[in-house]
């Protein structure tokens, strides 16, 4: 017997959406930013602009993935592609939402296949597709399939960039879901990347991504560049940028445990609502409205404190992998990707002018994120030495009082 076919597609799918309920809710509050209004007589209503609904009200539009000729009519894409995506998606978001430093052959698997599953959400929402339709200027059918050839192409410059996940445990604001979860934040935005369905580019220095993983935790991917030198020219794009190469992520610098404070939640909320297409969604009413309690709508100021990146003093200054098989094969990338063969490896010049910024950005970092809660990496990448050593830098700055030292010692 032929199965029926589904027409209600999820462009955020169910699961991911039910990871933001609370505990005995099955529904939550649904924001339309666009809700329109109509006139009757003379007088013009607007319509209702808030909904509590269950997740499958939420984030769908119908036939979104059906492939069309004819009278002719298929959902493969929504049940084979996207049934594969989500598969592996449900369980890597889960195992990243709550890494504790312990890195495990699951893990391992966890890491690579959220930043799978991530770019498909990103192509999969109604501003994804449009992006893709605008730029190839392809028709439905074209437009799907080139989201399922291209839907892995940010995996090597996100699998390059440092990566924390941040906590809201402390926090009575929780992070929120919106139509777009998988949000690029720049500082420096022009007109033309505000209007639908552009945005900033992935590959600009500056560019953050962040995802929320359910309402306690969300992760933050920054590259590399800009930690190195924060004073980087936001929109110029990162060395190598590229797409569909080969790399490798050394899992234990993954960093987590931060606790953000209150207002660092509600300005990820109101970049989360600011690049939204039109619904977001939280378990709580007035978490739809960021604006209303964060300290500044100013786009550009949003990240003046640094909260955004990683703690600095435990990125390493790290020159590359290199790595053997079994086969006797051998392979080796510097931080950007560059192979040996390649002129821009290992470029000793361009590396001490970034040791030289990067050492000039943990103090500042240290300066700006006094007494603020701090991310960590496993033990025995010294964890306890790097705050010990940045805690020293504030002593002798004057800005931090000396620890009294323990009797007997």
């Amino acid at each position: 017997m032929k199965a029926q076919q589904s027409h209600d597609h999820h462009y955020v799918p169910q699961w991911y959406q039910r990871r933001f309920l609370l505990p005995g809710q099955t529904e939550y509050y649904c924001l339309d930013l666009q809700p329109g209004s109509y006139t009757r007589g003379s007088t013009i209503h607007r319509f209702k602009e808030v909904h509590k609904w269950g997740t499958k009200k939420c984030f769908f539009e119908e036939n979104l993935y059906q492939l069309r000729l004819g009278s002719w009519a298929s959902d493969e894409i929504e049940r084979l592609f996207f049934g594969r995506v989500d598969d592996r998606g449900r369980v890597a978001v889960a195992l990243v939402a709550d890494y504790d430093g312990a890195v495990s052959k699951e893990f391992g698997d966890a890491a690579r296949d959220v930043i799978t599953y991530m770019g498909a959400q990103r192509f999969r929402t109604p501003r994804g597709l449009d992006l893709i339709k605008k730029r190839a200027g392809s028709g439905h059918n074209a437009t799907l399939q080139l989201m399922m050839d291209m839907f892995q192409m940010y995996t090597t410059i996100w699998t390059e960039c440092v990566w924390e996940i941040v906590r809201a445990r402390q926090s009575p604001t929780k992070f929120i879901v919106t139509d777009a979860p998988v949000t690029f934040y720049n500082r420096v935005m022009f007109k033309s990347d505000w209007e639908h369905p552009e945005d900033a580019d992935y590959k600009e220095i500056a560019t953050r991504v962040l995802f929320p993983l359910g309402p306690d935790s969300c992760f933050i991917l920054t590259h590399l560049q800009l930690v190195r030198n924060p004073w980087s020219v936001p929109t110029e794009f990162r060395r190598n940028p590229r797409s569909f190469d080969h790399t490798m992520k050394y899992l234990l610098e993954i960093q987590y445990g931060r606790e953000l404070e209150e207002d660092e939640v509600l300005r990820i909320n109101y970049i989360l609502k600011k690049r939204a297409t039109r619904y977001i969604a939280a378990a709580d009413k007035a978490w739809l409205y960021p604006e209303r309690r964060v300290s500044t709508t100013d786009w550009a100021k949003l990240d003046e404190d640094w909260f955004l990146f990683p703690n600095l003093w435990k990125v390493s200054f790290t020159t590359g992998i290199m790595a053997g098989f079994n086969d006797g094969s051998a392979w080796a990338a510097d931080e950007y990707g560059h192979h040996p063969w390649q002129r821009e490896y290992k470029d000793e010049r361009f590396r001490q002018k970034e040791h030289d910024t990067f050492d000039q950005a943990k103090q500042e970092w240290a300066k700006k994120r006094i007494r603020k809660p701090r991310a960590h990496v496993p033990e025995f990448r010294h964890d306890s030495v790097d705050d010990r050593m940045m805690d020293e830098y504030l002593q002798q700055e004057g800005l931090m009082p000396a620890r009294k030292k323990e009797e007997g010692t």
